[in-house]
């Protein structure tokens, strides 16, 4: 085999390798390889490619943006293709590619706007009249996503503009570090995977079916590309920011105008700096020409623009060995793993201790005690294991063995189907018993007002409550022994945790912490069969057929009360005193209003209602409300904006109700 055919044998190899990661990261927005390594594989096929023009085919990623679109989400073609950026790693590299930009530019020194390179993904709005009315992602650069509906409950993305102008604007989505450390913990806590960095949460975020879910993801944007900036006078890149600015729209703060070299040296040696900062990711610079006439004469390539540069920051990245792995149990039961390393300095900070996240994880890293591992930063907050150094394992290291018990009680660890994570599902294990109580305590449960984490915390120290049922057991000279807990203190607590006692069952299926089973579910489940009793002998075929539930709730539910150890603690909480029936009263509906009897959904934002003021008084016209569109459905309350849940009542032939005729039928009514 000649020197020509190896190229071409390893040229394939790498687009194969590299078209399959580029897959995980924006299709399925999971990552599986760091930056890093992207761009080092990427950079050996750009020069083979370059050494030999023959051997590019079109569907290398050199020259391919972005990628496939979900089906799931409508198509938006882009007239204007939204590309890539070309990269640069050293500032040697960046000082020779502004050289062939002045070369090709043929105008002598040029100057340029300096901006952040934000860690998230590209995003399009277009406006009419000054009001929004389409979002897209970028996709594969000609084709985009439909996130319309998901954009409008971005905070920071203005509905109208401040000008009524009709104007298509780009910038980038993206997760705020605060968010993102919430978002990951809450699903680390629900077993479910986590998001590598910020830029793949706010993809996973924006790409959402449902609205709901992108709103709870707390994403932000910052715009940074006019369309058509002839149309409104503007002429350079930093006063394209500027206009963009004054209409409404929330651009970066940090973006400068400048001409040298040092000065652009000085600017990536600032913000390097000050990156862990930041309330928000970046992962380098931006370099645009400033004068947009010169951009379109230098133009772009079939993939990126000539007159933009993004100089990316060297990966942070610590050598550290793991000595142990701990295990910590949650609320829900979710059991999690945690490197314990020799401390190391990682982006500002002294590191000893790395989430490992799942045993898929640790699988997948093939992470062993005394492995030498490289520690980075997760969207530069979250301590994380990149991969282990192989040539530095110790002879005698042997795969890790996953724990098949509970290292707190004993029970068999569960692996619940769809989950990563494994689960202690015993109710009294006594890891999770004092966020247990401290939930079964809180105001949407059992409403025990003064209990809180603190005497939650002395009660377990002084071994006086075990699980939930034995704050009914509690006695004045128990909570004598409490810090600062005098007369008027135990009494209040006392007469709070007896008022309780009262409360219908759907507070105390609340509070017992199942998984899945919140106020709405619990509601649900006590209005249906009435009893605690009843619910705990429903099979799962019965539960799953109470209409707001369905299998998942279902199937927790049922493995719940299956548990000897459930039935104990019912049978606690009865001896106590529990109230164990729905005693919650609503007021009879009625049976002649124009919505007795029908299925009725509502959707889009409303003027004069609130949307569970609006909920509640069609229940009590007698309406049975869901929250989808089905054959089933009757009527859909349409508000402004109402999305797809229309576009689908209409298909299938549903009334449709505007809020103006709603206003006329109560009114009537």
């Amino acid at each position: 085999m000649d020197e020509t055919q190896e190229l071409e044998q390893r040229a394939q190899a790498l687009r194969t390798q590299l078209n399959s990661w580029r897959d995980a990261y924006y299709t399925q927005d999971a990552p599986v390889v760091t930056d890093a390594e992207y761009d080092r594989v990427y950079r050996e096929l750009e020069t083979i490619e370059a050494a030999h023009p023959e051997l590019v085919t079109p569907d290398s990623p050199t020259q391919l943006v972005g990628d496939a679109t979900l089906p799931e989400l409508g198509k938006v073609p882009h007239e204007v293709p939204m590309l890539s950026m070309g990269d640069v790693f050293s500032l040697d590299e960046l000082a020779d590619w502004a050289d062939r930009t002045t070369a090709s530019a043929e105008a002598g020194e040029l100057e340029y706007n300096v901006e952040l390179k934000i860690d998230g993904l590209s995003l399009s709005l277009v406006y009419e009249n000054g009001v929004l009315v389409q979002a897209s992602t970028r996709g594969n650069g000609r084709i985009g996503e439909d996130v319309t509906k998901n954009v409008l409950t971005i905070a920071d993305v203005p509905q109208h503009l401040a000008r009524p102008l009709s104007l298509e604007v780009r910038g980038e989505c993206y997760m705020p570090k605060a968010a993102f450390a919430k978002l990951n913990a809450a699903r680390e806590q629900e077993g479910l995977a986590t998001f590598a960095n910020p830029r793949n949460a706010a993809a996973g975020s924006l790409r959402q079916l449902d609205a709901a879910v992108t709103k709870k993801r707390q994403l932000a944007t910052f715009m940074y590309t006019l369309l058509t900036p002839a149309e409104f006078g503007v002429t350079t890149q930093d006063q394209a920011i500027r206009f963009m600015t004054e209409l409404g729209f929330s651009t970066n703060p940090s973006s400068e105008r400048l001409a040298h070299l040092h000065d652009i040296d000085d600017y990536i040696e600032r913000y390097t700096g000050q990156r862990d900062d930041l309330s928000y990711g970046i992962d380098g610079i931006v370099l645009k020409v400033n004068d947009l006439a010169l951009q379109e004469q230098l133009g772009n390539t079939v993939k990126v623009p000539r007159w933009e540069i993004a100089y990316k920051f060297p990966p942070e990245e610590a050598a550290t060995i793991v000595r142990a792995i701990d295990w910590t149990i949650g609320r829900t039961g979710v059991v999690t793993p945690t490197a314990v390393m020799d401390t190391v300095q990682l982006a500002g900070t002294q590191v000893s201790r790395a989430t490992l996240h799942n045993p898929d994880f640790i699988a997948e890293k093939d992470i062993r005690i005394g492995d030498t591992v490289l520690l980075h930063k997760a969207g530069d907050i979250i301590p994380e294991i990149s991969q282990v150094v192989l040539s530095k394992r110790p002879a005698d290291a042997q795969p890790y063995a996953v724990p098949t018990t509970c290292p707190s009680c004993g029970a068999e660890l569960v692996h619940i189907e769809d989950e990563v994570a494994l689960r202690c599902i015993n109710p009294l294990c006594p890891a999770q018993v004092q966020e247990q109580l401290t939930h079964f305590a809180s105001r949407p449960a059992m409403n025990i007002d003064g209990l809180g984490p603190k005497i939650i915390a002395q009660l377990q120290e002084k071994q006086l409550v075990r699980d939930v049922a034995d704050l009914y057991k509690l006695t004045a000279d128990d909570l004598a022994q409490l810090d600062k807990f005098k007369e008027k203190s135990i009494n209040n607590l006392l007469q709070a945790i007896d008022g309780s006692r009262h409360n219908s069952v759907e507070r105390l299926l609340t509070g017992l912490g199942i998984r899945h089973v919140g106020a709405k579910a619990a509601a649900v489940l006590a209005e249906h069969f009435g009893s605690m009793a009843a619910i705990a002998a429903a099979s799962e075929d019965e539960l799953a057929e109470v209409d707001g539930l369905g299998p998942i709730i279902a199937s927790t539910v049922a493995q719940y009360f299956a548990m000897d150890t459930t039935s104990e603690l019912i049978g606690e909480l009865q001896v106590a005193g529990v109230n164990l029936t729905y005693t919650t009263q609503t007021a009879a509906p009625e049976t002649d209003s124009f919505v007795s009897g029908k299925t009725v959904v509502i959707t889009g934002k409303f003027t004069d209602f609130t949307r569970p003021a609006l909920t509640a008084q069609l229940k009590a016209l007698g309406a049975k409300v869901t929250g989808s569109v089905s054959k089933k459905t009757d009527l859909l309350v349409a508000g402004e904006a109402a999305g797809s849940k229309l576009s689908k009542a209409q298909t299938l032939g549903v009334q449709v109700m505007t809020e103006a005729e709603l206003k006329q039928e109560l009114t009537e009514d």
